[in-house]
């Protein structure tokens, strides 16, 4: 059985529109939340970009949905201890609905420190020694470590979840999904491919949930529709590491001038009708029975532009539509 998320895209939209949108994606039957973690948007834009971690408290108190970070990076413009605290506080908040997600990270996000942006096989050897710091911390006891990338001295976290906080790792990758298979509770991939799944699978993942991710845009006119995501979220055609270590806004929006809105129309599911398009029928809550797409059972969808409620709100009215007709379609 598919479980069917629905994504907060803090790079597009404000804290008081997310919590918002959280209330409709739970009324329109989404069984999850997941959340973007960022410092900056992809481009100007896209237009903002809140504390995630503030955020996650509003949703605390507005919705009943489980929640996830899409993802954290605890390497380097946030310690790993200080991420512990984080994902134990709003774990806490939410009842034990909460899952961390974690990866290692873009450039874009990590490099206002002024420190030096790793190259990707040691940012993956920091994501295990942060994982390891954020695992002990979760016990509620004081730790100390002095590793090759962290030092932590004496160190509690005093408010935690009765259970640890599961860990979910991103990958897009073989090594990254080795990675996650060896020390995640669970796989997150924003371009589900199933080679990267069964290599997940094979190296120790097993049963372990995967979460695959699928941006959409919504609207009548299927040609705006496909100029909006163009506009908003060229940047996820951009190809290799490129995304990773692009350093700001301003340099996604260069390099984006590349893409098409031929290619995005390829990728991206862009239109209004939800019966006759694959691509949201992946993602509508009311398609539960359809089966798992690229080995992905957990689904994650967000909307591209500012209709986004609207795009909920006719989610809404298909659920109920086919709520009252045992499931079946019934053409408005």
């Amino acid at each position: 059985m598919s479980n069917f998320g629905y994504f907060l895209a803090c790079e597009e939209h404000g804290p008081a529109e997310l919590v918002e949108q959280a209330r409709m994606a739970e009324q329109a039957g989404f069984d999850s939340l997941w959340i973007s973690d960022h410092y900056h948007p992809w481009n100007d834009a896209q237009g903002q970009s809140p504390f995630v971690w503030s955020v996650i408290g509003a949703l605390s108190q507005a919705v009943s949905l489980p929640v996830q970070t899409a993802v954290t990076c605890p390497l380097i413009r946030m310690h790993p201890a200080v991420v512990a605290q984080a994902a134990a506080t709003a774990a806490v908040q939410l009842e034990g609905r909460f899952r961390l997600g974690v990866g290692t990270g873009e450039g874009l996000n990590e490099h206002i420190l002024g420190t030096v942006w790793p190259e990707a096989p040691v940012r993956l050897e920091m994501l295990e020694e942060a994982l390891q710091i954020i695992r002990r911390l979760f016990t509620g006891e004081q730790i100390s470590h002095r590793g090759r990338h962290y030092t932590v001295e004496n160190a509690r976290l005093y408010t935690v979840p009765d259970e640890p906080v599961p860990i979910d790792v991103s990958a897009f990758g073989p090594q990254a999904a080795e990675l996650a298979a060896r020390i995640g509770d669970g796989l997150i991939t924003m371009a589900p491919d199933e080679s990267v799944v069964e290599r997940f699978r094979r190296g120790g993942g097993g049963t372990n949930p995967v979460y695959g991710g699928l941006k959409v845009c919504w609207g009548t006119d299927e040609r705006e529709a496909v100029r909006t995501a163009h506009r908003l979220w060229a940047n996820e055609q951009l190809p290799g590491e490129l995304p990773q270590v692009l350093p700001t806004p301003r340099h996604f929006e260069q390099a984006s001038q590349l893409v098409t809105e031929e290619q995005v129309a390829a990728s991206v599911p862009c239109g209004g009708d939800l019966d006759t398009h694959q691509g949201f029928r992946w993602v509508s809550p009311a398609s539960a029975g359809a089966g798992k797409r690229n080995g992905a059972e957990h689904r994650c969808s967000v909307m591209s532009g500012q209709r986004a409620t609207l795009f909920l709100d006719v989610l809404t009215d298909d659920r109920q539509r086919r709520s009252a007709t045992g499931g079946r379609e019934v053409r408005a």
